[in-house]
């Protein structure tokens, strides 16, 4: 089955809320075998809500709508999806005596706009919502001849998400056919979209069950598999055979199977190998630090660092040589290898990361342009450094640049 959802609220359509409960129900209509096809947000305008109601009808089999279900008169999802249905609504006594409970409690006395949420469209279920006043409906009804499943549901989380768990989803999984979907997320690094896609799509076009999406960030590439099948056993082979030939295909640039981060995974590695690390960063002024860190238990293999943003600072916490500086630049291969074993032996750490670039957008030269990174990594045998030019603002370089670090720390773990 496939299912709608639609956000109501004028003040969706604005730059200061986001809808986040599409992203909730998606998931959990997910785990039951449900797809999701199409998403909305309308305002508070009755006729408009009207034909987005009647269009979701047409083309879904379930439709949840949220918010709308207050006492104001720009509360208008009851009415609306009962308008579309070709419904009435009924006062639900029980409700209705609810709230004025829920008033006296706390001795207010009850304004008459809030009797508008006991309203209940004919034939549904009311659904008890114990942390505010708007209760929640579920209900089957015909529409064009089919029968579809309505679900209203208050707007704010905290109250939509437990409603939906206790109320709804043992409604659905009453009504539904039995129905499993299956998903993977394998992780690249370092490997353009646009190559991704080219030794990807051969494969996963053989795959004509299973739906593969392709994401890029900045540095990594995700290639999301999904499938639907009458067993969870039959989903989860499908994706998992894809998978595997995915991970043959591009080998140690897929640093993730189930979703992981790179630091997540760098983390991982050094756990395994006992191994420590410490960084200096000029360009990236302790964002590695701060990614590494990001993860709990990272003290049991992140030694520290220093952001070296000066010269001084270089020669002071690194030991970098103020001729090779002076000699080569603060952006150069000798600088970033002078950082990386620098600060391994001051932190006497494993592994030492020197990071040093032109992050933007002022400072760049013609030789040393905007994007210029070097990144090098050390142990006790050997340093490596790469040189890389990234594109973009200085946010997006400054990221490239962690991302690069983490995958170099990873590979050589490896």
């Amino acid at each position: 089955m496939n299912a709608e959802i639609i956000a109501v609220g004028s003040e969706m359509l604005t730059p200061y809320r986001q809808d986040t409960n599409s992203l909730f129900l998606t998931k959990q209509l997910n785990d039951l075998g449900v797809e999701v096809v199409f998403k909305g947000v309308v305002g508070d305008h009755r006729e408009r809500l009207v034909e987005c109601i009647r269009q979701a009808l047409s083309r879904a089999e379930i439709l949840i709508c949220t918010g709308g279900l207050g006492p104001t008169v720009d509360d208008l999802t009851r009415e609306c999806v009962a308008e579309a249905l070709g419904l009435g609504l009924r006062a639900d006594p029980d409700i209705l005596a609810a709230l004025y409970a829920r008033f006296a409690t706390r001795r207010i006395q009850m304004s008459p706009n809030n009797a508008r949420q006991a309203d209940i469209i004919e034939g549904a279920e009311a659904l008890r919502n114990p942390r505010g006043t708007a209760p929640g409906q579920f209900m089957t009804a015909q529409y064009d001849g089919e029968r579809k499943i309505v679900i209203l549901l208050p707007g704010p989380p905290w109250e939509l998400e437990p409603l939906f768990q206790t109320e709804c989803i043992p409604r659905l999984k009453a009504l539904l056919p039995p129905r499993f979907i299956a998903v993977r997320e394998l992780k690249l690094a370092m490997v353009p979209e646009s190559q991704a896609d080219l030794r990807a799509a051969p494969i996963y076009k053989r795959y004509t069950e299973v739906q593969t999406t392709i994401l890029a960030g900045f540095g990594e590439v995700q290639l999301h598999l999904r499938t639907e099948a009458d067993t969870e056993e039959e989903a989860q082979t499908r994706v998992d055979r894809l998978a595997s030939e995915l991970e043959d295909e591009f080998e140690e640039s897929v640093f993730s199977t189930a979703g992981e981060s790179l630091e997540k995974i760098v983390g991982y590695y050094l756990q395994m190998r006992d191994a420590t690390i410490s960084v200096a960063e000029s360009c990236t002024g302790g964002y590695l630090a701060q990614r590494i860190t990001s993860i709990s238990g990272s003290s049991r293999y992140f030694v520290g660092g220093a952001v070296v943003y000066s010269n001084d600072l270089k020669s002071q916490f690194c030991n970098v040589p103020p001729l090779l500086i002076a000699e080569h630049g603060a952006v150069s291969k000798q600088v970033a290898t002078a950082m990386a074993e620098g600060i391994r032996k001051r932190c006497r750490s494993t592994l030492g990361v020197g990071i040093t670039g032109v992050a933007g957008p002022t400072g760049g030269t013609d030789e040393k342009p905007v994007g210029l990174v070097y990144i090098a990594l050390a142990d006790n045998l050997k340093t490596e450094v790469s040189e890389r030019r990234f594109p973009g603002d200085r946010e997006r370089i400054r990221h490239w640049a962690t991302q690069q670090a983490l995958d170099m720390i990873r590979r050589r773990l490896i």
